[in-house]
């Protein structure tokens, strides 16, 4: 599935979009359980909170985000944001025409502890300030941070195909389902290479890995809630933390109880 360019929102417009410096950042804090509905913006943005966990969505798929990393938006993609606990997000929006390099699709990517601290002086910089102040100097070189952040395996890309959103609607649902793809197959009436195909054109993915990753992005929400990690392997059909763990790690190259720190 491609991703969708929107018209800036109005609401979204007036306090980012029409500023004219090429970089600026915005606090926002959120309650738990905001959702922040459908929206785009004129300027690419980093999303990023210094505190707490958000689900970051586009109509190609979606990520778990917690504050060792973030998700670069281009300018005019459609997204949405649901926070899992209390959030307090900071936004850098750069203007397309100032760092025309920076990627054109949406990205997880890493949060380098100098990154997190530039962007949390940034919030405090003034809507204008000139090239060659302090507040100048410290955008730029935010800017130079954004143009070498490392892109990171966090997205759940979505299929269009009716019955692969079948199967994949199940294994969001139910993560611990261990159905092969032999028998999905059956329940479609598909043969399993036609399924196979289907997997690899429309998510990049093959069946098993599509299972893995929506399985630890499920593990990851419940454990960014305070869930102990013994429960979130069992209830995604682990036989023991452990296997969960190497999974974990394999993924994301840091255990489950590293990766909210």
């Amino acid at each position: 599935m491609t991703e969708t360019a929107l018209a800036p929102t109005p609401e979204f417009l007036s306090e980012t979009d029409s500023n004219p410096m090429p970089v600026t950042c915005r606090a926002s804090d959120y309650p738990a359980g905001q959702v922040i509905e459908r929206h785009a913006h004129a300027k690419g943005q980093l999303i990023y909170a210094v505190h707490g966990v958000m689900v970051v969505a586009v109509e190609s798929g979606q990520w778990i985000v917690p504050p060792t990393r973030g998700i670069w938006m281009p300018a005019g993609l459609a997204h949405w944001i649901r926070c899992i606990g209390v959030v307090h997000m900071r936004s850098t929006f750069v203007r397309p025409d100032a760092a025309p390099q920076l990627p054109a699709h949406s990205q997880a990517v890493g949060i380098s502890p100098l990154l997190r601290e530039l962007i949390k002086a940034a919030v405090e910089v003034k809507a204008a300030y000139t090239p060659d102040s302090r507040d100048g100097r410290l955008m730029r070189l935010l800017l130079d941070e954004l143009h070498a952040l490392p892109v990171l395996p966090l997205h759940l890309p979505q299929p269009v195909d009716p019955r692969l959103q079948r199967i994949c609607a199940r294994l969001v649902d139910a993560p611990h389902d261990a159905s092969t793809l032999a028998e999905w197959g059956e329940r479609l009436g598909v043969d399993v290479k036609t399924v196979q195909r289907l997997f690899a054109r429309e998510t990049g993915m093959t069946f098993g890995k599509w299972r893995l990753q929506a399985r630890l992005q499920h593990g990851l929400e419940q454990l960014a809630t305070g869930a102990r990690v013994i429960d979130v392997a069992l209830a995604l059909g682990y036989e023991s933390p452990s296997a969960f763990a190497t999974a974990f790690r394999r993924q994301f190259g840091q255990a489950p109880s590293e990766f909210f720190r």
